[in-house]
């Protein structure tokens, strides 16, 4: 059975490098010589270190919160500095290089060419199961590259035979497909990863496995059902009027509610197939005074992420290879650059699952951190800061005291400013080790099954237009395990989207508010579960989230400064707050009388703020730009307006101009 698959396979695909070194800067090409002498691929290791070398996800490293930054600039969390991409006509078309790139998926054409050809012949030595599971990792990371274009770039060439070094061959190559059909492509390569992967992977949870796979399809069918479907009758979707892929593809069109339709049965299909086996981590539901001990806080934060289920892929740090990072560093030592907003921290539920204002709620306010916690779902309690909590499990201060956490440090250098003075808390290390500089070996979570659980519950809903039996079991397993009524319609019964429209982006679709109370629910899990974990954005963006931020700019806000808490930052009878236009000082905090919320975009006050009345927008933010110089490479006479290639919607064909639209 393996030999007949592996020969239809093999005959069914067109696999290859791209393109040779005289156009690599078209194409980024690299020498061959470069990437693997002639001997190599011939054996099971060969063939594992290739793939594993080139495992590009976002994982810890570097200075400040490692992966828990990636919700940086949205409205989830917040930085000192702002992204421009909430500045329309400051986020430019670059002159070179962008998003437009092929190194990687070269890498892994090359890598097939090489393979396929020795595997259907057998000359490849090892065992047999691990040499599939490494040819699998291979489509697998084609797949991933393919999609991070499809998200910021939509259309995008489908690249996969050995091209000629011919120039004429090459742009035709170029020519940039409809994004659904690269979408389609991409569940192609997963369905032949998840068919040669295995589960668990020969190395645990530290590399691919036929789980990853099949939760990775489940996300890329759910984001381009839901782009599709958002999205809808904007140039933004191939087949519509004012799409610029007409100009290669005239004759194109799409019946797009069956498409929808059928990425929304990929997405349910994959995402049940990891939900029903595997299971949730447990929460011992503490109040995050000292949650070292819950196996749900730990696994965010611990040196072995093999022993928890749910994490399907991970990676490991090692401290005697200087492989380390600096994640509990930030996170335990200050506020490392970073905030939940007000927002965000609203928009939990209380434990008995009724929204903050919802009559008989029991919520306590926002006077302090600790009554904002008070009662609520225990995920807040557990993945934010409070003043009083513990610090270390193995360290006390030179009284022999616990070390606790103490008042946000609102006004204090900006690599570990507590931005909002609501601090993130998740993957915080309780050992004092870890907070030793660029010591932290924690490790670092790439794919989590709860994942897959959400994944089903939104794509069914879309799909059947109700809650279906097993939507529902994963919904209550969710909201059973983040310690909240697992009964969610208590949830949506109460919510009111008025109020949810005022802390919450997710709110909203093509600029209107939602009245699909259940939608936005859904919607409103997701949130709340990923909190710090970087899906943000990419959810805004596919569920058209920010249309309304084109008249309704979005000030963020953090905790309430200018009440009880107030206090907290005076020093020997002097406050810390200095507020804007206080003569001969440089204001840390915004204005009393503008809001009780500190705003942190509304501290600086002068002209070079560009985000000083909020976040605003623009559709062609929606993608990013394709760079000028990819235009003049493809064009005959080496103008933009003549190239093979067309620019995204809203995008000008100049260097260094912001969107037109």
């Amino acid at each position: 059975m393996k030999t007949t698959f592996k020969h239809i396979l093999f005959m069914g695909l067109a696999v290859g490098s791209l393109l040779s070194s005289s156009c690599n800067k078209y194409l980024d090409r690299a020498p061959l010589s470069n990437v693997t002498p002639g001997d190599y691929l011939n054996t099971e290791p060969d063939l594992a270190t290739y793939t594993l070398s080139r495992y590009a996800f976002p994982s810890h490293g570097g200075w400040g919160l490692g992966t828990f930054a990636n919700d940086n600039h949205t409205d989830n969390q917040l930085t000192s500095s702002y992204a421009t991409r909430w500045v329309p006509g400051e986020w430019k078309v670059p002159t070179s290089g962008g998003d437009y790139s092929f190194s990687a998926i070269r890498e892994m054409n090359y890598f097939f060419e090489q393979v396929l050809p020795k595997w259907k012949e057998n000359k490849i030595s090892g065992a047999t199961n691990n040499i599939e599971h490494y040819i699998g990792e291979a489509y697998f990371l084609r797949a991933y590259e393919y999609f991070n274009k499809v998200q910021t770039l939509g259309d995008f060439p489908i690249v996969k035979t050995t091209l000629k070094d011919e120039l004429g061959q090459l742009v035709e190559a170029s020519v940039r497909q409809p994004r659904n059909q690269v979408a389609r492509f991409i569940l192609s390569d997963l369905d032949s990863a998840i068919m040669l992967l295995k589960t668990p992977s020969p190395n645990q949870q530290n590399r691919i496995s036929k789980n990853v796979a099949l939760l990775f399809k489940s996300r890329v069918a759910l984001h381009e059902a839901t782009w599709l479907t958002y999205h809808k009758n904007t140039a933004l979707v191939p087949g519509t009027s004012n799409w610029p892929g007409k100009k290669s593809h005239p004759s194109f069109t799409l019946q797009i509610d069956s498409e929808i339709d059928f990425f929304l049965t990929q997405a349910m299909s994959a995402a049940e197939q990891v939900a029903d086996v595997v299971p949730l981590v447990e929460n011992r539901m503490d109040n995050g005074y000292n949650s070292s001990a819950n196996p749900y806080f730990a696994m965010f934060a611990d040196l072995d992420l093999n022993k928890y289920s749910e994490v399907l892929l991970w990676r490991s740090y090692n401290a005697s290879l200087s492989v380390n990072h600096n994640v509990s560093n930030y996170m335990n030592g200050g506020g490392g650059n970073s905030g939940y907003s007000r927002g965000l921290v609203e928009t939990f539920p209380m434990a008995n699952g009724l929204p903050i204002y919802a009559p008989g709620s029991g919520y306590k306010g926002d006077d302090s951190v600790s009554m904002v916690k008070a009662g609520r779902d225990n995920r807040l309690q557990l993945f934010m800061k409070n003043p009083g909590e513990l610090r270390f499990t193995d360290r006390n201060n030179t009284n022999g005291r616990p070390m606790l956490e103490g008042y946000p440090d609102i006004t204090g250098l900006a690599e570990t400013r507590y931005v909002t003075g609501y601090a993130l808390k998740k993957g915080m290390s309780y050992l004092a080790a870890q907070s030793e500089g660029s010591a932290g070996t924690t490790g670092s979570i790439i794919f989590r099954a709860t994942e897959a659980y959400l994944n089903y519950i939104e794509a069914s809903y879309l799909k059947n237009k109700s809650i279906n039996s097993k939507a529902a079991d994963y919904w209550r397993r969710i909201r059973t395990r983040a310690g909240v009524n697992p009964d969610f319609n208590i949830t949506i019964n109460s919510t009111n989207m008025t109020e949810e429209a005022k802390r919450d982006l997710g709110a909203y679709s093509a600029g209107e508010v939602l009245t699909d109370k259940i939608l936005y629910n859904i919607r409103r899990e997701r949130r709340l579960e990923f909190m710090a974990e970087g899906f943000r954005y990419a959810d805004l963006k596919r569920w058209r989230s920010l249309d309304q931020l084109k008249t309704n700019p979005l000030i963020l806000e953090g905790i309430k400064v200018w009440g009880p808490m107030e206090k907290w930052f005076v020093r020997e009878g002097k406050t810390l707050l200095i507020q804007p236009n206080t003569s001969g000082a440089t204001a840390n905090v915004s204005a009393k009388s503008e809001s009780p919320y500190l705003r942190p975009y509304r501290i600086n006050l002068s002209g070079n703020n560009l985000v000083l009345n909020g976040y605003r927008w623009t559709e062609a933010h929606y993608l990013s730009p394709i760079a000028f110089n990819h235009f003049s490479i493809t064009s005959p006479d080496g103008t933009a307006q003549n190239s093979s290639l067309y620019q995204n919607p809203g995008w000008p064909l100049v260097a260094d101009q912001g969107a037109i639209q």
